[in-house]
């Protein structure tokens, strides 16, 4: 009978993408594109000023379409091989399922898609024919569409299946997040005892003494992360 393959449940932040040339908000002292990111990412700042969030994403939609998967993103696809492997990401792109990740859970929402405001369980996946929305845009049932992208002073919805996947890893990785944007950077704490720990990040926060820190950025860290847990395989 196959030995099952232990699962690896990994936690990605902004510094996954990083390397793809996806930058954030936190790059420039809270501007994004000089606006301030409560003005582009926020329930008050939607409610205020529709057509300026709409044109803020239809541009990032238009500069997520010229950035590829780097080899972070590919190398966690490939640990699928030996792992059954969970990613719970941060990040609106879409990188981690073009690399061929099998598993993804979106915290922050999804660049390429929106919903309807109406009926928030209406959601609908753009193409790379039909980018661009507007406040005037609807679906075929006349609801008004926006961004479906958890902003600023919104609930997280899919928290709870993010804390169930945490809880139930074997091996937990964190990248690329400096830890401080809750609730994600509170999925640590659902980790069970005994687990090992691994926190990939150039400039990691500080963490508990049990966590393995890799001080590289997400490409050379998933490689260095590989190596360790290959080699910890091996020796089971």
């Amino acid at each position: 009978m196959e030995n099952k393959k232990p699962r690896l449940v990994i936690s990605t932040g902004a510094g996954m993408s990083a390397e793809s040339g996806i930058s954030t908000f936190r790059d420039a002292g809270g501007l994004w594109e000089n606006h301030d990111v409560m003005e582009v990412a926020s329930a008050d700042g939607f409610a205020r000023n529709p057509a300026l969030v709409h044109q803020f994403y239809n541009a990032r939609r238009h500069d997520l379409l010229k950035a590829n998967p780097n080899q972070g993103h590919i190398a966690l696809k490939d640990l699928e091989k030996y792992f059954d492997v969970y990613i719970i990401t941060q990040n609106v792109d879409d990188l981690h399922e073009r690399a061929g990740s099998s598993k993804v859970l979106h915290l922050h929402g999804e660049l390429m898609k929106v919903r309807a405001i109406e009926d928030p369980d209406k959601i609908y996946t753009l193409d790379e024919e039909h980018l661009d929305t507007t406040p005037d845009s609807t679906d075929s049932e006349g609801n008004h569409l926006r961004p479906h992208i958890v902003f600023f002073q919104e609930a997280v919805p899919n928290i709870e299946r993010a804390i169930e996947w945490a809880n139930m890893a074997d091996i937990f990785v964190v990248i690329g997040t400096s830890l401080v944007v809750y609730p994600a950077a509170s999925l640590l704490h659902f980790v069970r005892p005994g687990v090992p720990v691994f926190y990939i990040d150039p400039n990691p926060a500080a963490v508990d003494s049990n966590v393995k820190v890799i001080r590289k950025g997400a490409s050379e860290g998933v490689a260095e992360l590989t190596d360790i847990l290959l080699k910890n395989l091996q020796t089971r």
